[in-house]
């Protein structure tokens, strides 16, 4: 092993990796691949100053630090596109420590930060190790006695995590043990801590399941994900489970994990930041047949652009407050779902074949 690898700054997205002194840094055995756990060296500071630890901490970077990391894709319309990279030259795309290639920014961000990427990480035989081999072990098929909520939104900062965290808090504070889980996105601790934060008894998030982030993966592997989280959250004892999927409708892993909803979710939450898109939203996912028991998310700061929203919806319009005040509960109402097989009945609209393994 080289010297100074065990002391380098490990990334959030290595949270689950063990035995780091097992591990040795190769040169590059092979093409990049999603989930590849990589050593760089921090050449230039660009937007992302700082990077989380395994714990989720913030800690400062500095040109010449070497980063653990792991290489991904990440979508975010407000922030950067980025790409598997090619060569030795990347970007930092995310501060949980995803490697890649930014083609594109949101105008109000920095340039990234500039990594040279040293080597891969192996095991003792040269084995290139990837986040795919510290996933947890599948879970055995199971459904929460009190139901399943999802929340969607209409676009990033639509208020999401929020909208999730009010829900959790509002199920423990009726006494309610709560899961909180998220589907999609890009590996950081910032959700998971809020969700802890909020009373979450059982946390799990695609990371768990070996995905760095969920970007550029096969519907069928989110599927299973998706299924993987809710299942593994009821085997941690919780009553209710609350799972968040990234980004927007319009994204396309968004779009398509909505098309297996039917049967799968006991209800939707949906987080928007105006009523134009509580009303598109609520349309599509009326195509959908999965049954929206609320609007939530930024409209709520303005109550007349809730009343908006609940106008054009005819669906209630909930601020996180009153979720976590008690409404949260009476969203957990008694639907077919709760009462299906284990992988959420047929597969109707899903655009995938067969049952996850």
């Amino acid at each position: 092993m080289i010297q100074g690898i065990s002391a380098a700054k490990w990334s959030y997205v290595t949270r689950r990796v063990v035995d780091r002194g097992q591990m040795c840094l190769s040169g590059f055995p092979r093409k990049p691949q999603l989930g590849d756990l990589v050593a760089a060296k921090v050449t230039a500071l660009g937007a992302h100053a700082h990077t989380e630890d395994v714990h989720g901490r913030s800690v400062s970077l500095y040109p010449g630090d070497i980063l653990v990391g792991a290489y991904g894709n990440r979508y975010a319309t407000d922030f950067f596109e980025g790409y598997l990279p090619e060569g030795t030259a990347v970007h930092l795309l995310t501060a949980g420590g995803l490697i890649g290639t930014v083609v594109s920014a949101h105008t109000r961000r920095d340039p990234p930060t500039e990594l040279e990427v040293i080597g891969a990480l192996t095991d003792h035989l040269g084995a290139v190790l990837s986040v795919e081999d510290f996933a947890i072990p599948t879970p055995a098929a199971a459904v929460p006695g009190l139901g399943t909520l999802v929340v969607l939104g209409s676009s990033m900062n639509a208020g999401k995590t929020t909208t999730m965290a009010a829900i959790v808090r509002g199920w423990r504070r009726a006494g309610l043990t709560a899961g909180a889980g998220k589907i999609t996105g890009s590996g950081s601790g910032k959700d998971r801590w809020m969700y802890i934060d909020a009373g979450a008894t059982a946390v799990l998030d695609f990371l768990d399941f070996g995905l760095p982030s969920t970007f550029g993966y096969p519907l069928e592997r989110l599927r299973a994900t998706m299924f993987g989280v809710r299942d593994g959250l009821v085997d941690q004892g919780a009553q209710a489970v609350a799972l968040e999927i990234a980004d927007g409708l319009l994204q396309t892993e968004t779009a398509a994990l909505a098309t297996c909803l039917a049967g799968f979710a006991d209800g939707i939450v949906l987080a928007v930041a105006d009523a134009l898109g509580a009303s598109a939203g609520s349309d599509i996912l009326a195509a959908l047949d999965v049954p929206i028991r609320a609007v939530s998310g930024r409209v709520t700061a303005s109550p007349l652009a809730s009343r908006e929203a609940a106008a054009t919806t005819g669906i209630p319009v909930l601020s996180p407050a009153q979720l976590a005040g008690g409404a949260a509960v009476d969203l957990l109402i008694p639907t077919p779902a709760t009462l299906n097989a284990a992988y959420g009945g047929t597969d109707d609209g899903c655009d995938v074949e067969g049952s996850p393994p």
